[in-house]
């Protein structure tokens, strides 16, 4: 029996309850870092590691967990990985030492993936109708996207009571969403393991994205990116992904069928969004440590200062969006937003030593959160669109693996810029202030570029038609099918 319009709608803040607690977790370390480094004698390089082990797992796993919740079921997939992430939670929070917390963390990102991977499609199916699903999706990509601001803000306040309790609220928020899912999501048998069990592949594409991951965040942000241990980890990390696209093109039972990248919004709002999020998470990242080390902000100050991201993204988000998708179109929708996130880069770049918050943060804070709540959502519609129902989880898994892939390699390639450039300012005789902005300008500046080249994607590749022309559909089908006569 379908589900009713008041059930579905609470199954989708439900499932964006889950979502935000995952999401939150990416960040909300940040903050507390110096505190954690503190408490339990961190090195500077080990200090990375409470942050890269998590981001290895939850990369590395996405594409599986998305695929595996296709076949045995995406709400046993959820409650699994909710049960996962609050167990390691309650782990990271009495950890005592270097090692537990880090173990605790890469668990944690497993969890996480396994939680959110299924997410996309299960609001999917939940709203077949173009209308319902675009506002639902626009709430989804609100909590995706501005839960990072969300997370600074959080830990930010919760740092200055204690930094165990980062990862000790998880807990009873996680047993609440896992007692309300049984509830509120209906089961859902999936398509049982014989229909797609591809262990091979899933051994390549997780091996290829954990190794990738950790290329990006280990050898190349401390070696530099032509180091020969990143070239060689590099080179192998490319070799299991051509092996794994061999093996799906060939296998039966794809993890991962090829057809989905026969449709040209699926395959470029993916990559538009690699490139974005690459621009915008290290902006965030270093974003903190302008404001913390360079304004001298507090960690509340800091999380206050992303508020402006959050209240606008979740306006247009949950208000607007889904008129402005169905109105002239997600593609239409999507090129305004990245706009106005490249001209907040842009200004990022002239942001002073002596800066003023409201003259030189506020406005970008502004810029980004217009731009996000425009972009996002109209992202999240394109990445799933013509996706079969049966692929829905496999498809929300890679539109997050491109979310987290985009956030890694932003991070790393922005910060060892900024770093290898404020150390270069402060040989010359810059103050720590100064060579620090200095950094953070190159930061930004490349990230603008990474924008740029999403625009260049969103011009060239993407199908411009109107989401409510009804025409759109058997177009979509017809490009979905054309691969196939091919053959």
């Amino acid at each position: 029996m379908e589900k009713s319009t008041k059930g579905r709608w609470a199954a989708l803040y439900l499932l964006c309850g889950g979502a935000l607690m995952i999401v939150l977790d990416a960040t909300i370390v940040n903050v507390a870092l110096p505190a954690i480094e503190h408490d339990l004698g961190f090195t500077q390089a080990g200090l990375a590691w409470v942050v890269n082990a998590y981001l290895i797992a939850f990369g590395g796993l996405l594409l599986l967990v998305g695929r595996l919740g296709d076949l045995i079921g995406r709400r046993r997939m959820f409650l699994a990985g909710l049960i996962v992430f609050t167990a390691a939670s309650a782990l990271c929070g009495v950890a005592q030492s270097q090692a537990m917390l880090i173990g605790a963390r890469f668990l944690q990102g497993a969890g996480g993936a396994m939680t959110i991977a299924v997410v996309l499609g299960m609001i999917v199916s939940l709203f077949p109708e173009p209308r319902e699903q675009a506002k639902a999706i626009g709430v989804y990509a609100f909590v995706a996207s501005a839960g990072g601001a969300v997370g600074l803000l959080a830990g930010g306040v919760l740092t200055e009571v204690n930094w165990h309790l980062i990862f000790a609220i998880n807990i009873p928020i996680g047993i609440a969403i896992g007692v309300a899912a049984l509830r509120v999501l209906d089961d859902d048998r999936g398509l049982g393991l014989r229909e797609g069990t591809d262990v091979l592949g899933a051994i390549l594409i997780t091996a290829a994205l954990m190794l990738g991951v950790y290329t990006i965040v280990k050898p190349a942000a401390e070696l530099g990116w032509t180091a020969g241990r990143t070239l060689l980890l590099g080179a192998a990390a490319l070799a299991l992904l051509a092996a794994f696209i061999g093996w799906e093109a060939w296998t039966r039972h794809p993890l991962m069928p090829l057809r989905i990248f026969g449709s040209r919004n699926v395959s470029g709002a993916n990559l538009i969004q690699v490139l974005v999020v690459a621009g915008m998470f290290g902006v965030f990242f270093l974003g903190t440590l302008y404001m913390e080390k360079v304004l001298a902000f507090s960690p509340m100050r800091v999380g206050l200062g992303f508020l402006p991201v959050t209240v606008l993204m979740g306006t247009l988000s949950v208000r607007y969006s889904e008129r402005l998708i169905m109105r002239f179109g997600p593609r239409a929708t999507l090129t305004p937003g990245l706009v106005l996130i490249l001209s907040g880069l842009l200004l990022f770049t002239r942001a002073p030593v002596d800066g003023n918050y409201w003259l030189h943060v506020f406005p970008v804070m502004v810029l980004f959160g217009v731009g996000a709540g425009l972009a996002f959502p109209a992202l999240m519609n394109l990445a799933m669109a013509g996706v079969a129902p049966a692929d829905a989880g496999m498809a929300s898994g890679l539109a997050n693996t491109t979310m987290q892939v985009g956030g890694a390699v932003g991070l790393a390639v922005l910060a060892t810029l900024s770093g290898s450039r404020a150390k270069d300012l402060a040989a010359a005789g810059a103050t720590q202030a100064e060579a620090l902005t200095g950094g953070f300008h190159i930061a930004f500046a490349v990230g603008a570029g990474s924008v740029v080249a999403a625009l260049a994607v969103a011009v060239l590749v993407l199908r411009s038609r109107p989401a409510n022309d009804p025409d759109a559909e058997l177009d979509e089908l017809a490009e979905e099918i054309r691969p196939v006569h091919v053959l």
